[in-house]
């Protein structure tokens, strides 16, 4: 399956998430900032086939870590989270960056079923059980 890096400020909602993606087989690593992702991602090289972040977080949020890390990985997708419509609105205009944003609060079936589709190709019809 996946390796995805997890960016969520909020720990009830980053076990969440990490515990919906494990239920898939991917391999979640958890950050609690875009800064401290950015980090990993240098570190790690890229290494991950999708990044899974909220957007409205301290020290940098979801939006400069999506700029920064297309900079340096831009085959790398994204998807983002929001609980706050205004931040979804300052996702528009990176179509390019971002697969999708998902709007907080989420299923366990919601964010499965997004991330199924940020990883799938263009043309595929994802499914979740």
């Amino acid at each position: 399956m996946a390796r995805i890096l997890l960016v969520e400020d909020d720990d009830s909602v980053r076990a969440f998430v990490k515990r919906a993606l494990e239920f898939d087989g991917h391999a979640v690593l958890p950050t609690e900032d875009g800064a401290t992702a950015l980090e990993v991602l240098r570190r790690e090289k890229g290494a991950f086939d999708l990044i899974v972040s909220d957007i409205k977080m301290p020290v940098m949020d979801g939006i400069a870590l999506a700029l920064n890390s297309a900079r340096d990985f831009p085959d790398l997708p994204l998807l983002l989270m929001t609980g706050y419509a205004d931040q979804r609105e300052r996702a528009h205009g990176l179509d390019h960056l971002v697969r999708d944003v998902v709007l907080k609060p989420f299923s366990l079936a919601d964010i499965r079923r997004a991330v199924g589709a940020a990883l799938a190709p263009p043309d595929a019809t994802v499914a979740v059980a």
